[in-house]
């Protein structure tokens, strides 16, 4: 069993190394998974999130037996408020966006052991439902999980370099 612990504000240059290893294995993202910018600014939201009591993002590590600092893999998502509905009263939504693993780690339960956490994380906080978008090779270790199928959104993207309006953190959960 891997020791998994939350992520520290210490973590997020570590996690940041570990998210442009998850764009860079996702077929999408390869040809535009360089490191850049968005590097620094993953990192200062990790660890100014991190280090908030209440955040709404949660991230869950485990470390790497052979790079001492290093970390293995990591599980991180965030939780959203909704407005309440029939099948959700808390209006509690989680949303898992950055499960990797380091290449000399896989295979060896780190990723499982994460998400475990980062589930569990959100079950004690009520959230009726968690999102996430898979990768064919991760599809089998969700599925293990409990996640199935659901219908398939639309989504809106837009690229821009810099917000319209500056960005707020995102608080503590009220009561």
């Amino acid at each position: 069993m891997h020791a998994v612990r939350p992520a520290a504000p210490a973590d997020a240059p570590e996690l940041a190394r570990l998210r442009l290893l998850m764009f860079q294995a996702m077929p999408s993202m390869a040809d535009r998974a360089h490191p850049g910018p968005w590097q620094d600014t993953t990192e200062a939201m990790l660890r100014r999130e991190l280090a908030a009591a209440g955040s709404r993002l949660a991230a869950f590590v485990t470390d790497d037996p052979d790079r001492p600092g290093g970390l293995a893999a990591c599980a991180v998502g965030t939780l959203e408020q909704r407005l309440p509905a029939p099948g959700n009263p808390s209006g509690l939504f989680g949303f898992v966006f950055n499960v990797c693993t380091d290449p000399g780690q896989r295979g060896r339960g780190h990723a499982r052991a994460c998400t475990v956490a980062l589930l569990d994380w959100f079950d004690r906080r009520g959230a009726t439902r968690v999102d996430l978008h898979a990768t064919t090779e991760a599809e089998a270790l969700y599925r293990s999980l409990g996640f199935t199928d659901h219908s398939i959104p639309l989504s809106r993207t837009r690229l821009r370099f810099e917000p319209l309006e500056p960005l707020e953190p995102l608080g503590p959960l009220g009561p």
